[in-house]
């Protein structure tokens, strides 16, 4: 596991639950592990870069179900290295895709790496094999694990399909890509209010949560964040002036929340 260890670093937070990160790259990638007393939930698969079927095989000798947040490729990128794959019906298609080595090779330039790549990794051959969508994700479906019970919420705005994983008994949400410290991505348009609508709905869950570990930047945040989240993008849905911009993407700062506006886009 030599290369894994050079690529991921895990942390535990508490009791049952891994945080399994990937520092070198600027986005900071995590997969969180959630192992109860019948089997474990994997929250995505990360970049594809080292094996990260590995590292949760040394943590863990339970049978592993993962749970893809959304199909971004920097999220699904070990699927193929596992039997049992959720993901929400609006995104499976996208897993048969794949990234090829002309997407990938773009993500991995120098200005977005911090720290080397694996010995093994050759850039002009990464790439993301097709995965294939076990299950399908619904609103309110329950993975019970023995001593945790994960809830799934529908939360699209960041993409599609993107969901997050709710412990109503601990306080904790997994709030992957729709929730996180730093500038979210936001697309105009349509997109723009559902994001708004996702957000606004995670906010008013605030009170009754503890924690939140987000699928980047900082390895976990306050609920409190919620709220100025869903004000930020208020602010953009009022036409409030952006704060610069940069070619075609205007950028807010709002009370520690930033924005980044995208113009509207079809598709994912």
């Amino acid at each position: 596991m030599a290369n894994e260890r050079k690529w991921f670093d895990v942390h535990d937070p508490e009791p049952g639950i891994f945080i399994i990160e990937e520092p070198h790259h600027v986005e900071r990638v995590k997969s969180h592990l959630n192992i109860g007393e019948r089997e474990a939930i994997l929250i995505d698969t990360g970049m594809g870069v080292a094996n990260i079927r590995d590292v949760v095989e040394f943590l863990n000798s339970l049978p592993v179900v993962v749970v893809n947040s959304h199909a971004h490729w920097d999220h699904v990128g070990g699927n193929h290295l596992f039997d049992e794959i959720w993901i929400h019906p609006a995104e499976a298609g996208d897993l048969a895709k794949g990234y090829p080595n002309t997407r990938m090779r773009g993500w991995f330039g120098p200005s977005s790496l911090t720290g080397p790549l694996p010995d093994d990794v050759n850039l002009d051959t990464l790439a993301i094999p097709p995965s294939r969508a076990t299950g399908m994700l619904h609103e309110g479906q329950v993975f019970d694990l023995g001593n945790r019970v994960l809830e799934v919420l529908h939360c699209p705005g960041h993409s599609p399909g993107g969901v997050v994983l709710l412990d109503r008994a601990n306080g904790i949400l997994f709030s992957t890509d729709v929730a996180y410290a730093g500038y979210l991505y936001v697309y105009a348009g349509d997109w723009l209010q559902t994001y708004h609508q996702s957000l606004t709905r995670l906010a008013h869950l605030a009170p009754e949560l503890r924690v939140l570990y987000p699928s980047h930047n900082e390895r976990s945040i306050s609920p409190g964040l919620l709220p100025r989240m869903v004000e930020a993008l208020e602010r953009v849905i009022d036409s409030h002036a952006s704060d610069r911009v940069d070619g075609d993407v205007a950028m807010y700062d709002y009370d520690g929340v930033g924005v980044y506006l995208f113009p509207a886009r079809a598709g994912k």
